[in-house]
């Protein structure tokens, strides 16, 4: 069986969801939005959940997923962690989590504000800030890929050659594979 690498199920570059940190959060939604639309055309299951942030330069910087988008929707969340000390969201009770939205008034007035929030917040505002721990080599293999995404808690990785940014590693991509290799077996 041929070994599978990090190449061999990244999404390239140029097929991802891209923006500029200067870019609004509501221009990060529709840059989004447009991605999944594309990608839905070409037959593909699992659609983009997150945008790459550019910086002048061109350079990839930061991500921007789903969560970050809705948390800097409501700046509130970073006070809440900040005062409490807690930012280990796996390890909160729900009674704990309930309190944090009354106490800090979490999305007291949720979709009032959005879209006015949406045009002013900037993408360099909310996203990710890569780490060290994020990135792949192209030609690193399966089990390497999914060492990184398991032991660093990540849904997706960036894929480095040449110490560039070629592609996108998603989890679900890689479960997929998975799966589909646990299904192949003759049990």
């Amino acid at each position: 069986m041929k070994e599978i690498l990090v190449k061999d199920l990244m999404v390239p570059l140029d097929q991802y969801a891209t923006i500029n940190e200067a870019a609004t959060l509501y221009e990060a939604v529709l840059v989004l939005e447009k991605a999944q639309a594309e990608y839905r055309k070409c037959q593909k299951t699992y659609l983009h959940r997150a945008v790459l942030v550019y910086d002048a330069t061109g350079k990839i910087v930061g991500k921007l997923s789903q969560i970050d988008l809705l948390k800097g929707l409501e700046p509130k969340y970073n006070h809440a962690a900040a005062e409490t000390g807690r930012t280990e969201p796996k390890r909160f009770s729900r009674k704990f989590l309930r309190s944090l939205i009354h106490q800090f008034s979490l999305w007291d007035r949720p979709l009032v504000d959005i879209c006015k929030k949406a045009a002013q917040l900037r993408v360099k505002d909310c996203m990710d800030i890569l780490e060290e721990n994020e990135f792949v080599e192209a030609d690193d293999s399966l089990a390497v890929a999914v060492h990184h995404l398991v032991l660093g808690r990540r849904q997706s990785l960036l894929v480095m050659k040449n110490e560039e940014i070629v592609g996108i590693l998603r989890l679900t991509d890689v479960f997929h594979e998975v799966t589909n290799t646990i299904k192949a077996c003759q049990i």
